[in-house]
């Protein structure tokens, strides 16, 4: 495990983190028990994560909350912890700056601590970060004075969205949609290295499909049965395309989140975990470093076979 710069007054954090969507969420991971959800916390501490990225809508407090139950005997100097804000623990959406405190106060009361390294505003409209609602990053930086937060940014989907961002803001943080088969965040990384903007890779298993467990013939229900049958065929045939690509010999997983390791400007990658059997998978990618003529291949892959097909995530 590698650790890279954060914050300025953050620690350097594990190149691979702890997506925590799965904790307390009993839509999708409804096997999952407190107990289950803290244990695996403590799991991934002793593996050598230290970064934790939540949301106030995750589990609908629930992810916040048995994280800080998880964490509240940890050093809190030798951990970071990942928010935000947009959409809410009870359900619904607001980007209002005058909610920004509200929702981080509730964030810090959950999570049981009182300060968290970043928040970030969570998957917003055009209009919040094109620099037309300066009165969000007035609010933002008068937490960061008052030590609430030690700094600010934005979930974002592609690489058009991050560049509006670093141009128009001082956010320090970007979680960006990033995995083989969604590459174009890509073409935003040099800007946010130049600029000092550190890059969250988000997504980095295709919500399930870069594991190597789906196919063709696979059914969804909860939040992923959004997908249609042709979305999943299409789904299916590209990722068996990947799989023909000569790699290094770990798992299609591994391989996902090697590739997002592989850009100097992504500092953490932050997969979700179901039990310790996927914790352990997921930490060791950090034993096969991705070579350059593997991301070159895969970047060749995305350009001529994926770039401007309608997969939704």
């Amino acid at each position: 495990m590698r650790y890279n710069h954060y914050t300025s007054k953050s620690p350097k954090i594990s190149e691979i983190g702890f997506g925590a969507w799965q904790l307390g969420n009993p839509i999708a991971w409804s096997s999952m028990t407190d107990h289950d959800a803290i244990n695996l916390v403590h799991e991934a501490l002793d593996m050598g994560e230290n970064f934790f990225d939540t949301a106030p809508n995750y589990g609908k407090g629930a992810s916040e909350r048995l994280l800080g139950e998880a964490l509240k005997n940890i050093n809190r100097s030798k951990i970071a912890i990942n928010t935000k804000f947009g959409h809410t623990h009870a359900g619904e959406t607001n980007y209002s700056a005058d909610y920004i405190r509200e929702s981080l106060e509730g964030s810090l009361k959950r999570l049981k601590t009182d300060y968290v390294d970043s928040i970030l505003i969570h998957s917003p409209e055009k209009k919040y970060i094109d620099g037309s609602h300066n009165e969000h990053y007035e609010v933002l930086e008068q937490l960061k004075k008052e030590g609430k937060i030690l700094a600010y940014g934005a979930s974002l989907e592609n690489s058009a969205e991050m560049i509006s961002y670093m141009t128009h803001t001082e956010g320090q943080v970007i979680e960006a949609f990033f995995n083989i088969l969604h590459q174009d965040a890509r073409h935003a990384f040099e800007m946010a290295r130049e600029k000092g903007v550190v890059v969250i890779a988000k997504i980095p298993l295709d919500s399930g499909w870069l594991s190597g467990k789906y196919t063709a013939d696979s059914t969804f229900d909860g939040v992923r049965s959004r997908w249609s049958q042709a979305d999943i065929t299409t789904r299916a045939r590209v990722v068996d395309q990947i799989k023909d690509i000569p790699i290094e010999g770990q798992s299609l997983s591994q391989v996902a989140i090697a590739y997002c390791l592989s850009y100097e400007a992504v500092a953490t990658v932050i997969p979700g975990n179901k039990n310790l059997e996927q914790l352990d998978l997921n930490v060791r990618s950090a034993d096969y470093p991705m070579s350059e003529k593997t991301v070159s291949r895969l970047e060749q892959f995305y350009d001529h076979q994926i770039k401007g097909m309608h997969l939704p995530w």
